[in-house]
């Protein structure tokens, strides 16, 4: 059978609020029978974006998650909910509004903080990713449509499809070791939860210093080589996906008529941008 997904790429995402916004729209004030409440107007981020920047100047980055319900398969939430959180055929979970009166454990059920109160209502609430659209024949939920760069994809696959594609393009999921199985998938999320090391190679040559271009770099943890590189235009680069507090590394630099040149460098909570990498002509 067919079930819903989410794709994500973190690298697509300008943090926009666009989908955020389409979620407020579709149901601040507006109940919708049979799939929930209406959302409170202040304080709910059915869709909240997670941001964070890596590095310092002159090489920075930032990245922008959007999070909401998972939809796990093996959700906590359903487990609390003795019949008040439902998981349909198609994958999409459910709070039921009149089932869920009252149950404010439900909020910390969920380890990802998806779940949210409404005091009003005395109901917790999730984005019920746009079933009630769905089901009238949309072809995806209104976070999807909204998203001006594509960064939001809502598949409809089965669950070996989605094995294979996630397998395929290295697909993440949050938090994975819960063991919740979420259908919320991830594209670079590296951008997110991991580091990168940076930074510039310069050549000197004739008198003359300048931006080395096509500079060859090796990426060592304990005496292996571990990723290569080379200098864009600028002589910039950068090793990506490097765990935090990950220890020691090494770079060695090399270039055509340039003698090599090695840097030790540690990382530990923030990404590595390293001084300026000089090569003596040979």
């Amino acid at each position: 059978m067919k079930k819903w997904n989410l794709v994500i790429d973190v690298a697509e995402c300008h943090n926009c609020n666009n989908c955020f916004l389409a979620v407020k729209d579709e149901y601040v004030g507006n109940d919708i029978p049979g799939y929930c409440a209406a959302q409170p107007s202040h304080g709910h981020r059915w869709i909240n974006i997670l941001s964070r920047e890596r590095g310092r100047a002159p090489m920075v980055d930032a990245a922008h998650v959007p999070t909401t319900c998972n939809h796990c398969d093996a959700a906590p939430c359903i487990a609390a909910g003795r019949g008040a959180v439902k998981k349909r055929p198609d994958g999409i979970v459910l709070i039921e509004p009149e089932a869920a009166k009252g149950r404010k454990d439900l909020v910390t059920a969920c380890p990802y903080g998806a779940i949210w109160w409404n005091e009003e209502r005395s109901l917790p609430q999730a984005w019920p990713f746009d079933a009630h659209l769905l089901d009238r024949g949309w072809p995806a939920p209104r976070p999807v449509q909204s998203c001006p760069t594509g960064a939001i994809r809502a598949l409809k696959v089965s669950d070996t499809e989605m094995t294979q594609m996630a397998r395929a393009q290295e697909l993440q999921t949050l938090r994975p070791e819960l063991g919740t199985r979420p259908r919320v998938y991830y594209r670079n999320l590296h951008r997110y939860t991991h580091l990168f090391a940076g930074g510039t190679v310069l050549g000197a040559k004739g008198g003359v210093i300048d931006c080395l271009a096509g500079a060859r770099l090796e990426l060592l943890n304990s005496g292996r080589v571990i990723a290569a590189t080379e200098t864009d235009t600028f002589g910039d680069f950068k090793f990506d996906r490097l765990a935090p507090d990950s220890g020691a590394y090494e770079i060695r630099a090399t270039h055509t008529d340039h003698r090599p040149v090695s840097v030790q460098f540690e990382v530990h909570r923030a990404s590595a941008v390293l001084e300026d990498i000089l090569l003596e002509s040979a």
